[in-house]
């Protein structure tokens, strides 16, 4: 087997790790768990407010002038997002960059209708 043969396995079998993976923690984070609902749905008014909106990394961002708690929620979503993913990251032998963009795929399906999405060229598109 040639070694460019053995490399594509070896990628594939970890995207599909990383996919896997992060699509199973994704419906316990944004959709079947309890405890989930009540950590993120916080955001869900101020994402439907405009005033928050996503990016392609799997973060949260705050768009235009907001309240300190709306600041603050941002932040503490942030970090919890940044701790999970440098976890996921470091079992799956990926960069926290590519954890985030896959948990961003899952937070874009479960956002409510009106939220921006930022891209990762900078522009930004609502659901």
């Amino acid at each position: 087997m040639s070694e460019q043969s053995l490399s594509f396995k070896r990628l594939n079998r970890r995207q599909w790790l990383v996919g896997a993976g992060a699509a199973a923690l994704g419906l316990a984070l944004f959709g079947l768990s309890p405890r989930a609902n009540a950590e993120v749905r916080p955001l869900d008014a101020p994402r439907v407010a405009g005033t928050v909106g996503e990016r392609y990394d799997g973060y949260a961002v705050t768009r235009g002038t907001v309240t300190p708690d709306i600041t603050a929620l941002v932040d503490k979503v942030n970090a919890e997002r940044k701790a999970l993913y440098a976890e996921r990251a470091k079992t799956q032998g990926v960069s926290i960059l590519d954890i985030g963009k896959i948990y961003a795929a899952e937070i874009i399906k479960s956002a409510p209708a009106g939220t921006w999405f930022l891209s990762e060229s900078g522009q930004w598109a609502q659901k």
